[in-house]
């Protein structure tokens, strides 16, 4: 009897322990083959102009994934637009709560003239591509191996949708408008109080 509440125990934490887990639908792109201009699927396009990149294999940007063999580029141009791609989460973080994220994260030196580094913005919103409320902006994404960044995703209201998005450093015109950033394996989003 002392077994089958130790059993029953440890079903409910883990059970428990999944659902205090958001996971994302195709995490590291690994849905597609790799493609220019093309939609990861699960993903949405938010920007006029988003035409986001399966990598590697095109625009001279040769690197090796972080997780599975492929990852995401997005980029902003001379122009001043800029790619952004969203997901309908599972469940919607829940008001006044605090999450977290994990991702991987570098940028290309080649990029066919795309070749600057740039910054991440996520955002949050209550509707497909609704900017609501900007949880993150990294500072300028300068590394050119992978690496892993967390974050910090303070609620104000339900957020049903993730976006994330490139953009220019510090919102600067000039040389930094043509600029990528490299995509891989973004964690579930998982609550604060969680180890």
């Amino acid at each position: 009897m002392k077994n089958l509440v130790w059993i029953l125990l440890l079903i409910g934490l883990s059970h428990q322990d999944l659902k205090s887990q958001i996971y994302l639908r195709n995490p590291s792109f690994e849905s597609d083959a790799p493609q220019d201009a093309t939609m990861p699927s699960s993903w949405l396009g938010c920007n006029m102009g988003t035409t986001p990149d399966i990598l590697p294999g095109f625009w001279g940007v040769m690197q090796e994934a972080s997780d599975g063999n492929n990852f995401l580029g997005l980029i902003t141009r001379k122009d001043g637009t800029y790619e952004a791609i969203a997901q309908r989460l599972d469940e919607p973080l829940q008001p006044n709560e605090c999450y977290k994220i994990a991702m991987d994260l570098c940028y290309s030196t080649k990029y066919v003239g795309y070749n600057h580094p740039i910054v991440l913005r996520i955002w949050g919103g209550s509707d497909r591509c609704m900017r609501e409320q900007l949880f993150v902006e990294t500072d300028m994404i300068t590394n050119r191996d992978w690496e892993t960044f967390s974050f910090i995703l303070n609620t104000k209201q339900s957020v049903k949708f993730i976006i994330f998005e490139a953009y220019f450093p510090n919102g600067k015109s000039g040389p930094y408008l043509e600029g990528n950033i490299l995509l891989d394996h973004i964690r579930s989003i998982r609550s604060c109080d969680r180890a």
